[in-house]
């Protein structure tokens, strides 16, 4: 018997990794899934606009009140415009410096996304209680007085300030802080980002990776002492404002990305379903045409039954005359 050649071993299958989710490629599909809550975001800021423009409630104050009001009018340490560039900006340019390193859309845009939704949905809750509370700052007796006399009525002994109205409507804003509501639900937001990102939570022991973590933090929380210093919260009010955001940041990063110490918390929820699971994507895609269709065939279905019902309906209903004709053109 002559030797059979012996068959050649089965080369192994190649596995390609998952493609990258470019801006160019897949930035149009993104967009397009979330086309609703860019708009609930447009409705936000407007809703955070018109809470600056409403009266807030002007809380009593009376005489024997002014003792803890009377800290001085002073200039803000970190400025008004400021925050948002620490809050929103400097939290994006870190989002963006890691697509153009990892080339993932899915991350930059849920990410962009879940710190708008952050620091806005914090935003309005600040603004509509500041409305509804009406805490005088610290320092409400010089707004109240810029001459620096007292005017109280004469029953009440309610003080009747005469500053400027701006400046007086300011004054009855102290609860809770927009400063550090905006700072920790924007840097809060950024410090889950940096922990799914540097995998602070992988169990071997590395502290340096929890101190990247803890430095918006850090900043946040000096911006939060700083309007106590400045005296233009309470203690109370920075510490509730501080609460608030960070909620709220924690809701909105969860909402886009799984938690940072799980195995897949580098990328967000998206990238996860219709990337790395494609089949999971086509199988949705596939019974959601199925049912399409199923619902036209049962749509015309229907339809031949009514017209044959109805047509059933209108022979049945030949008056005698009808049938009398029919019958005399039969014979």
């Amino acid at each position: 018997m002559a030797d059979q050649p012996e068959e050649m071993p089965a080369a192994p299958a190649i596995r390609l990794g998952p493609p990258h989710p470019y801006l160019k490629t897949h930035g149009g599909k993104v967009a397009r899934l979330h086309r609703l809550d860019w708009a609930v975001l447009l409705l936000l800021a407007a809703a955070d606009v018109g809470l600056n423009l409403v009266e807030p409630f002007h809380r009593f104050v009376g005489e024997d009140m002014l003792a803890d009001l009377r800290y001085p009018l002073k200039s803000n340490t970190v400025p008004v415009w400021a925050v948002p560039v620490y809050a929103v900006i400097g939290p994006i340019v870190v989002f963006v410096g890691v697509y153009l390193k990892r080339r993932n859309v899915y991350d930059m845009h849920h990410a962009i996304l879940g710190l708008l939704f952050s620091v806005l949905i914090t935003g309005v809750l600040t603004d509509a209680i500041k409305d509804g509370v009406g805490r005088p700052r610290p320092n409400f007796f010089w707004r109240c007085f810029p001459d620096g006399v007292p005017k109280y009525d004469n029953i009440t002994r309610g003080v009747l300030c005469d500053g400027v109205a701006s400046v007086i409507k300011e004054g009855h804003k102290s609860f809770p802080s927009g400063h550090s509501s905006w700072s920790f639900a924007g840097l809060g937001f950024l410090s889950w980002y940096l922990a799914g990102k540097v995998k602070a939570f992988d169990r071997r022991g590395h502290v340096a990776k929890l101190c990247v973590v803890l430095l918006p933090l850090l900043l946040a929380a000096m911006v939060a002492v700083s309007r106590v210093d400045d005296y233009w919260h309470h203690w109370q009010d920075v510490f509730a404002g501080g609460i608030l955001g960070l909620v709220v940041a924690s809701f909105c990063y969860l909402q886009f990305f799984p938690p940072p110490s799980g195995e897949q918390g580098f990328w967000p929820h998206a990238y996860s379903e219709h990337i790395l699971n494609p089949e999971r994507e086509g199988q949705a895609q596939s019974t959601a045409s199925s049912n399409h269709h199923r619902r036209l065939s049962s749509r015309g279905h229907v339809a031949v039954e009514m017209s044959t019902a109805t047509a059933s309906q209108e022979a049945s209903s030949l008056g005698p005359m009808e049938e009398m004709e029919e019958g005399r053109g039969a014979r």
